[in-house]
């Protein structure tokens, strides 16, 4: 029996997002300022946002996180790949919050262990939870920044395979029906090509989240037509939200790392959407 006492540290503070509150949320509300408001039918129920730092993707993120503020949920569910560890299925972290500069987000206790409880490959485990994996930690700012009480559902993926993502799908579908939920997919799209080439890797990326077409984009990853660092974490979302109802995709921005440093050797793509 894990005991939910952990407190996870803030490791990438002062290495992809400042260290220091009010210079933080300095940046984040300048972002955020300079992203437009957009108005939706329905409820915003996912979101693909990139996890890169906070000078490189800081700027698309905010155009998806813009789009929640005022917005309250029960619970955001944080989709991530592990990139520095792998194992065969997904873990959740075994505390009782996650740190920010800005202050703890408690982690969903409730929904937590209803998923361990009646899912075998989803457990309670700090793999994928390391002070270098970012996946997660960068989009708690924003979320401690818009939501400030929300409560978050970490859940790192140790295999994006179809197996794994099928189960993502099917346990989310069950634990998130009749609440009022956000599931946030973080991924990088193509990884240090040529700006040339990052860019017709990309087009097709976001061409499938303007067209919320999942299927779509497992084929194009499948067949090297496409690069997303967080495939599986943006794929279980889409059809989760589809599942929920989600019937609207709308894409929000594209950039690459070039767009920021002039840099076009080796670019990192990122783009945000929303699904609702």
């Amino acid at each position: 029996m894990i005991e939910h006492k952990d407190i996870r540290p803030a490791g990438a503070a002062g290495v992809l997002y400042p260290a220091d509150r009010l210079i933080l949320e300095r940046d984040i509300s300048l972002l955020l300022e300079n992203s437009p408001l957009y108005s939706f039918p329905s409820p915003i129920r996912g979101m693909l946002v990139p996890h890169a730092a906070l000078e490189f993707s800081g700027g698309v993120a905010a155009r998806a996180y813009r789009q929640i503020i005022w917005k309250k949920y029960d619970v955001t569910v944080i989709l991530s790949a592990s990139f520095g560890e792998s194992y065969d299925f997904a873990s959740i972290y075994p505390g009782n919050a996650m740190q920010t500069p800005l202050g703890e987000i408690a982690i969903q206790q409730e929904i937590a262990g209803e998923l361990v409880h009646f899912v075998s490959k989803i457990r309670y485990s700090d793999l994928g939870y390391a002070s270098n994996e970012h996946g997660v930690e960068v989009h708690l700012p924003f979320l401690k920044w818009m939501q400030y009480t929300s409560p978050v559902l970490p859940i790192m993926m140790g295999t994006q395979s179809a197996e794994m993502i099928e189960t993502i799908i099917q346990a989310l579908s069950i634990v998130l029906a009749n609440r009022n939920y956000l599931i946030i997919a973080s991924a990088n799209l193509s990884q240090h090509r040529p700006e040339e080439e990052a860019r017709m890797l990309d087009y097709a990326a976001t061409d499938c989240i303007k067209k919320f077409s999942p299927e779509r984009l497992w084929e194009d990853i499948q067949n090297d037509r496409c690069e997303m660092s967080g495939y599986g974490p943006a794929i279980a979302m889409m059809k989760t939200v589809r599942k929920g109802g989600a019937k609207n995709s709308r894409f929000l921005l594209y950039r690459n790392s070039g767009d920021i440093n002039g840099s076009k050797e080796k670019v990192v793509g990122y783009a945000s959407g929303v699904f609702y």
